[in-house]
């Protein structure tokens, strides 16, 4: 037998012993008092009311005789409505939903009971009864969280669950787990009395619970935000450093040499009175200043479409390589693509890291072919290039890149260089726009 059926046992004989005590204490002392005759008769009615008003109290005392003794506590579907109703109307809620739990396992016999309560499109237990699961157990994670009913419902340890709806709205599930022992129809239906009569609280835990999430998420969208920004950021530093040190290395001889030459030929016009033949000598420092000075536009219109490249802008970043990979001494093979426009940083991003490996890798003769592959998959754009027969080193290749490699990282993303043959793949998230959303239930992903 196990402890309940000797709890109930003891309990019983407690209370019988109890009744006839009362009988015989009754009926024998009003022989004594009023002495035999037809008073007697009504006697044993007077013993029984007695036993009937007096056990209400001596329940309690009798109930705590009992776990003593069977180390195990008898509750009866009345008192455990009973106490379930008193935990609702004092305490905490935090102290009120184990309480809730621990009336279901006292009242069901169950081995684990629990209250989950709806958060946004999960179930997320909030109170059960044992304490927490033990380590080799399924949801030993603290607060566990189940994206539905269906999945609740089959999880190890769930043998019966009552949901608390708000008109159709899902609020709160109870649980109740017995570990191979049949759930009853009375322990059905206390489940679903203490659902009714707690209807209200879970459902005001459950709004409450569902606020504080909402607040959660605020917060790390605002926290995503300002991180989001600091990136950009961080990207248009980066970009102006390019820019200027791109501008210094076009500009710097360039225009060195432009200033000699105008310089030549002012001192040739100078040194020479007016009208004499000294022009063929200007001239020619002037031709010389001539063709500086268009090399010197030519530049700024390549870094022009550099910095803001109009193909790009109109096409996006597979026109704007191939017309790169055009202008390039070796072969180039793009294939793959992007599946639509993107934002402009991102469509930059990947643009300017593509163009520099491919002039680094491409930028002399080869036979072989330069494969550059473009992909967008899992909330990822990404690009990967294979170089079989690479004429620069990879750290070489790092140190061209350092500056893209640092936007990339700006902008969320990365960029590795392997050793076979030599492989560049670099990616970027495909939305710079912060998500957040409702945590994963643990074992999901």
């Amino acid at each position: 037998m196990n402890r309940t059926g000797v709890a109930v046992l003891l309990r019983t004989l407690l209370v019988a012993c109890g009744v006839a005590v009362v009988l015989v204490v009754v009926v024998d002392g009003g022989d004594l008092v009023t002495g035999p005759g037809q008073g007697g008769v009504l006697l044993p009615f007077l013993a029984v009311a007695v036993a009937a008003v007096g056990l209400r109290p001596a329940l309690p005392r009798i109930d705590r005789i009992v776990q003593r003794l069977a180390d195990h506590r008898v509750v009866t579907p009345y008192s455990a409505l009973a106490e379930a109703a008193a935990r609702i109307r004092a305490g905490s809620l935090e102290q009120a939903l184990p309480g809730l739990a621990q009336v279901l396992v006292d009242g069901t016999g169950a081995a684990r009971a629990e209250v989950w309560l709806a958060v946004g499109e999960r179930l997320v237990r909030a109170a059960a009864h044992p304490g927490p699961a033990g380590p080799d157990e399924p949801d030993a994670v603290p607060n566990p969280a189940v994206p539905n009913l269906g999945v609740l419902l089959g999880r190890p340890g769930t043998d019966h669950a009552v949901p608390v709806l708000e008109d159709t709205v899902l609020r709160a599930v109870l649980t109740i787990g017995k570990h191979g022992a049949p759930v009853t129809a009375s322990d059905r239906r206390l489940v679903q009395d203490v659902a009714n009569g707690a209807g209200l609280l879970l459902r005001g835990v459950a709004l409450n619970a569902e606020l504080t999430e909402r607040v959660r998420l605020a917060d790390d969208l605002a926290r995503e935000l300002q991180a989001s920004r600091q990136r950009l950021a961080t990207a248009r530093d980066v970009e102006r450093r390019r820019l200027v040190a791109e501008l210094a290395h076009a500009t710097a001889d360039r225009l060195t040499g432009l200033r000699a030459d105008v310089t030549a030929a002012r001192g040739v016009l100078e040194a020479v009175p007016t009208g004499a033949g000294a022009a063929p000598d200007a001239e020619a420092a002037l031709v010389r200043a001539r063709v500086g000075l268009d090399e010197l536009l030519e530049r700024f219109r390549t870094i022009a479409r550099g910095v803001y490249p109009a193909v790009l802008r109109d096409q996006g970043p597979v026109a704007a390589l191939d017309e790169v990979a055009a202008d390039l001494p070796r072969p180039v093979q793009l294939t793959g693509g992007l599946d639509g426009r993107l934002a402009w940083e991102i469509e930059s991003g990947l643009y300017y890291v593509t163009a520099a490996a491919m002039q680094e890798l491409a930028g002399r003769r080869a036979e072989a072919e330069l494969v550059v592959h473009l992909a967008r998959a899992e909330g990822r754009v990404s690009v990967l290039i294979d170089d079989p027969v690479p004429t620069v080193t990879v750290e070489e290749l790092r140190a061209a890149l350092a500056e893209d490699t640092e936007r990339l990282s700006a902008l969320g993303g990365q960029l590795s260089l392997g050793d076979a043959g030599l492989r560049v793949h670099a990616w970027l998230p495909d939305s710079l726009e912060p998500l957040v959303g409702p945590r994963p239930a643990p074992g999901t992903s």
